[in-house]
């Protein structure tokens, strides 16, 4: 490892990684996952030397472990349980569970496979991981970072001359520049604005004493795919109903397109348009996906000014204020900014994930509402779960006719 360790705290991740893995420890410690890495930028090479920094990068992680003020601080979010705190006392990564190597054409190849539980942690610190070398590796960094300072003084000039009007969580783990620079965003944002509510970043959370976070992601509601008493079609439901359960309809904002927002809504019904504070937008049109929420509480006699809509997805600060002058009016409005926060330079981004793709076994997908975040590893499994969606879609509308 020739670089600086790049991850220094169990901390540094997003939220929703704590508040989906509580939910497993107390429900589904059955579950095994399988994870792998995919990078959709074309043209990126990782060279033998990247692969071998982060091999290092992730020895180095899995020497960590949480410290007592980490646990404390953990303990002091209202929706995190005291009996998973003390679980976290006694987890690490487990280096075994990760495999990272070469790929053809100068890829990347990383999996992810143990106790779901487990497994899930290592998402975020592997991302914050690859991305960082690569770019280190890959570009003068001191020219990457002017570029980025250049950027953030510009948004900072905008969100206080009245520019930008909207309010914001920064979400740039998963795509940071680097460790220093995301904690250098997050500080000026949140001392030198008023805009930004928060951060996704546990650790940063902790050090400038904002806001964290996050409620769940899609591998959530994937996870219940692979449980074989749940019909497909029906996991949005049981994965929101063990969310209500756990949290008793704190920390509630539901992720829509997991498996589509028209079939989200189908099992979003009355009890849980009451129980969950508001919904995140993360695939296909925002303009056409919020109007359809707006649609859907008024059916339920509910006001959606008293609820959130929250957007994540690929933003940038210029369609964030679109969308809040489009909405401000109509409902509470709020937006996760990831990559425009931390990774905004002159170089493009890396357009990388690491995806829940086997529970137990089974493969499991993302549907999504745009056709080009669809990933699933098994072609027949991702047409029968299209089936499925699209069958009780059919027969709901059948019965309202």
């Amino acid at each position: 490892m020739k670089l600086e360790p790049i991850i220094i705290s169990l901390l540094d991740t997003d939220l929703y990684k704590f508040n989906m893995d509580q939910v497993i420890f107390h429900k589904h410690t059955d579950l095994c996952g399988q994870y792998y890495f995919k990078c959709r930028s074309k043209g990126a090479v990782f060279t033998p030397e990247m692969i071998e920094e982060i091999n290092g990068q992730i020895d180095h992680l899995c020497t960590l472990s949480f410290r007592e003020e980490e646990l404390d601080y953990l303990r002091s979010i209202r929706f995190i349980k005291n009996d998973y705190v003390e679980f976290l006392r006694l987890w690490h990564p487990i280096r075994s569970y990760v495999k990272a190597e070469a790929a053809e054409n100068g890829g990347l190849s990383v999996v992810v496979d143990g106790p779901l539980f487990s497994a899930m942690q290592f998402e975020i610190y592997l991302l914050e991981i690859i991305n960082e070398v690569y770019f280190r590796m890959t570009y003068d960094y001191d020219e990457l970072l002017a570029s980025a300072k250049e950027r953030l003084d510009a948004k900072i000039k905008a969100l206080n001359d009245g520019t930008y009007t909207f309010h914001f969580a920064e979400f740039g783990c998963r795509r940071r520049l680097s460790r220093e620079w995301q904690d250098t965003v997050v500080r000026r944002f949140v001392s030198e604005t008023k805009n930004c509510v928060g951060t996704s970043n546990v650790y940063l959370a902790m050090k400038y004493n904002v806001t964290p976070i996050g409620t769940y992601a899609h591998e959530f509601v994937q996870m219940y795919q692979g449980i074989d008493s749940i019909p497909l079609a029906y996991t949005n439901r049981y994965a929101m109903q063990d969310w209500y359960d756990e949290y008793d309809g704190d920390n509630g904002t539901a992720l829509t397109d997991t498996i589509t927002t028209d079939l989200f809504l189908l099992d979003f019904n009355r009890s849980m348009v009451n129980n969950y504070t508001g919904v995140r937008h993360d695939s296909g049109d925002p303009y056409e996906w919020g109007e359809k929420i707006i649609a859907h509480y008024e059916k339920y006699g509910v006001d959606p000014k008293t609820k959130l809509l929250l957007f994540s997805d690929s933003l940038d600060f210029d369609r964030a204020q679109k969308l809040y002058e489009h909405f401000c009016g109509k409902t509470k409005v709020s937006f996760g900014i990831g990559t425009f926060c931390t990774n905004d330079t002159k170089a493009e981004a890396l357009n990388i994930v690491i995806k829940l793709q086997y529970v137990n076994g089974r493969p499991v997908a993302k549907l999504s509402d745009s056709e080009g975040k669809a990933m699933c590893r098994d072609d027949d499994y991702l047409e029968y779960l299209r089936r499925s969606v699209e069958f009780r879609l059919h027969r709901e509308a059948e019965k309202r006719r």
